[in-house]
């Protein structure tokens, strides 16, 4: 689903039109990212929580050249699903979805 086809279903089921749910959207995301930006953690209660987390500085190998490189630490955005979510994704078959994980 891409960005479009997610606003307009968001329009549909919400009564809003397409041009406020982008707003809305836009607005939502601009919010949580300078909270990212702030190293906070948003829990979305029925959905899950976004949590911004440092990782390490850590040596890795070029598996082509052999050669031993440092990456430096890094901040990374995780998220963990509610476990509803969690049960739904396990029980779910790929069969029922129109393209599965290949899309």
């Amino acid at each position: 689903m891409n960005n479009k086809e997610f606003i307009t279903e968001l329009a549909q089921r919400s009564g809003y039109n397409q041009r406020d749910t982008q707003k809305l959207v836009r607005t939502v995301i601009d919010e949580m990212t300078d909270h990212f930006a702030e190293t906070d953690i948003i829990s979305i209660p029925s959905f899950g929580t976004f949590e911004v987390k440092k990782r390490l500085e850590r040596i890795v190998v070029n598996p082509a050249t052999k050669k031993r490189m440092l990456v430096p630490p890094k901040l990374v955005l995780g998220f963990k699903p509610v476990q509803s979510i969690k049960e739904q994704l396990k029980n779910a078959s790929f069969e029922d979805e129109e393209g599965g994980l290949d899309e």
